[in-house]
């Protein structure tokens, strides 16, 4: 179990394809970093050298059919590695940091669209990683239909969606409304933006967010 001292804020961008969140993490850094917050960057799954092993094979596509606890598993190796080996030393350290998906994507994937019991997941989590838990989410919000076929549009070719882009329509209602569901129940933490607007537009929306949630609070 991972027991983190008071640190930095630890910031995650949540959300279905195709919704801006790498574009979005790169812009919130990039403004922390002019208004001179060292911040570091980092990405579920992966972040580290072993969660990025199993993020390639997660979203290859050339894994067997599996369920959704195995996939569970899978995701909660990478995130455990991930929080010790980056994101536990760079918040001690005093930097901030900002990650593209975290628990939250397990909880709408494998828990709303694949069919996981919420109770089963927060227990897992809890054995994992205790109470470490994000200090800001901000989940961007679209219909699935929009960030699908931008999704298509950034990688050229249908050949090039992995694994859960693959995956059919009726699937990514259930991740938008499990997402819903998580801001709804988690208000103090987390933040609905609607991305269908231009990227510029959305990351206003995002640092109004910050200032009013983090930046209040520090220096």
């Amino acid at each position: 179990m991972i027991d983190l001292p008071k640190r930095a804020p630890f910031i995650t961008f949540e959300g279905g394809e195709g919704a801006g969140k790498t574009t979005q993490t790169r812009q919130l850094a990039d403004r922390l970093a002019a208004a001179g917050i060292a911040c570091v960057v980092t990405r579920e799954p992966g972040g580290s050298p072993f969660a990025e092993e199993i993020r390639a094979l997660l979203l290859s596509g050339h894994l067997p059919t599996r369920g959704a606890m195995a996939d569970t598993l899978l995701f909660l190796a990478a995130r455990v590695d991930h929080v010790t080996e980056t994101i536990k030393p760079a918040l001690e350290a005093g930097q901030w940091v900002i990650s593209d998906r975290f628990a939250d994507s397990t909880f709408a994937y494998q828990g709303a669209a694949g069919g996981v019991p919420r109770a089963t997941l927060a227990e897992l989590h809890r054995l994992v990683l205790g109470d470490f838990r994000p200090d800001l989410t901000i989940t961007l919000d679209l219909p699935p239909e929009i960030g699908l076929a931008r999704a298509g549009a950034r990688r050229q070719t249908a050949s090039g969606a992995d694994h859960f882009e693959r995956r059919e329509l009726a699937y990514h209602e259930a991740l938008r409304q499990g997402f819903h569901a998580i801001a709804a129940a988690e208000a103090a933490r987390c933040v609905l933006i609607d991305a269908s607007g231009s990227p510029d537009e959305v990351a206003a929306h995002v640092w109004a967010a910050v200032e009013a949630r983090l930046l209040s609070k520090v220096g």
